[in-house]
């Protein structure tokens, strides 16, 4: 009876359902944009490294100015030594960092060469996908070999041959190529993670740099878990190894990647819960006109409930009738919504380029969402049927 009378009114009734059909697939949509977006958030923060620590120098002070983070020159190679001994942290690489021109024959390209050792690759996760990574014993006797980045590998080699074997010139100085890193992209920050060189810190230090100090120290801590305490343990060892006193304030910083994963999925967090929010409202305003609806299917049908109940209807069966042709709109259009819903999503996210990310907990929701509308919002009028004296009913009109 309730889809006969759903068909009886198909144009009316399709109306009442947009409202319901609009809001699924806006909550739908919704929250897949915000999934997608904190997947792809922390998918890029995964590229710079697993559990990853990092330890800048902190500022210096001159006429009461602050050079801020990284001013000072106080991080050496004795620092990532003794943060190498902690039992919360497994993998140490010391890092300088050079800005330099490139030359191979007649390209070139300005890039960052950063001396490090062989363990930088393995904090950050990092593969090499030609030749091989440079060891200890090239660190040791500061041999001028490197690691390109695909950036930089692309730039310098534009015919796309394998450059592994290959002479480059930086700052002057012949370095052969022994290997080249696999791509990674852009981090979060919008920096291009290929366009670097890896080259023994040595090397760097003492050949292109002329410095005895370090820019960063990049670490692994051992676990998640351990995040926290690596982190204690790596300020506690730097503060003895600068000799500074209980009322010294620091003079490094100590990063955390869970601290920087933590921030973003609560922004992308928020993101979600404001788009949601408002896919909800018209969720309810797509109730509130069913309940519109089957206020006037009531009031228009007035003598129909009039005869049933006179024939020996229950109040319960009058209730029953209206409340299921309202769940009936709803879950019609509640269906409807999924699927727009997920055809809306996956065009926006080619459209856009964007990650795409369909929850099937958030579609199991609004549906069962959509059901519920139906139920609350239907069972005023049902109950408004199922009230009316068979009587006057049958008099209506």
């Amino acid at each position: 009876m309730a889809f006969e009378s759903l068909r009886s009114n198909k144009v009316r009734a399709t109306l009442t359902m947009l409202g319901i059909i609009i809001g699924v697939a806006a909550v739908i949509t919704m929250t897949a944009i915000g999934q997608g977006a904190k997947k792809a958030v922390t998918d890029q923060i995964a590229t710079l490294g697993t559990n990853l620590l990092t330890i800048f120098p902190g500022a210096t002070f001159g006429g009461g100015v602050s050079s801020g983070t990284g001013g000072s020159n106080k991080l050496t190679q004795l620092d990532a030594e003794a943060i190498k001994k902690l039992s919360t942290v497994t993998v140490v690489a010391p890092v300088v960092t050079v800005q330099a021109q490139i030359v191979a024959s007649d390209a070139n390209w300005s890039t960052r060469v950063n001396g490090t050792s062989p363990d930088y690759v393995v904090v950050k996760d990092w593969k090499i996908v030609s030749g091989s990574n440079f060891t200890q014993s090239d660190v040791r006797a500061a041999r001028k070999v490197c690691v390109l980045g695909k950036t930089v590998a692309l730039q310098l080699f534009p015919d796309g041959r394998d450059p592994v074997g290959a002479t480059i010139r930086i700052k002057k100085l012949p370095f052969t190529i022994i290997g080249i890193l696999d791509e990674k992209g852009t981090n979060s920050f919008g920096i291009d993670q290929d366009d670097i060189i890896l080259a023994p810190i040595n090397t760097v230090m003492k050949k292109l740099a002329g410095v005895t100090w370090l820019n960063v120290i990049i670490a692994s801590a051992a676990s998640d878990q351990l995040n926290d305490q690596a982190v204690a343990d790596i300020t506690t060892t730097l503060r003895q190894q600068h000799k500074l006193l209980p009322s010294d304030q620091n003079d490094f910083q100590v990063r955390s990647q869970v601290e920087l994963a933590a921030a973003a999925t609560q922004n992308a967090n928020t993101l979600t819960s404001l788009l949601s929010n408002a896919a909800i409202i018209s969720l309810l305003v797509g109730g509130i006109g069913i309940m519109n609806i089957m206020l006037v299917t009531v009031t228009e049908r007035t003598r129909e409930i009039g005869v049933r109940k006179s024939l020996g209807a229950k109040r319960v069966d009058i209730l029953t009738q209206f409340l299921t042709e309202a769940m009936a709109l709803s879950l019609i259009g509640g269906l409807i919504g999924v699927a727009l819903g997920m055809g809306a999503s996956w065009f926006i996210s080619k459209s856009n380029g964007w990650t795409l990310f369909i929850s099937p907990v958030a579609t199991g929701l609004s549906f069962a969402a959509a059901a519920l509308v139906g139920i609350f919002f239907g069972f005023y009028p049902a109950q408004k049927a199922a009230r009316m004296n068979p009587v006057e009913a049958l008099r209506y009109e």
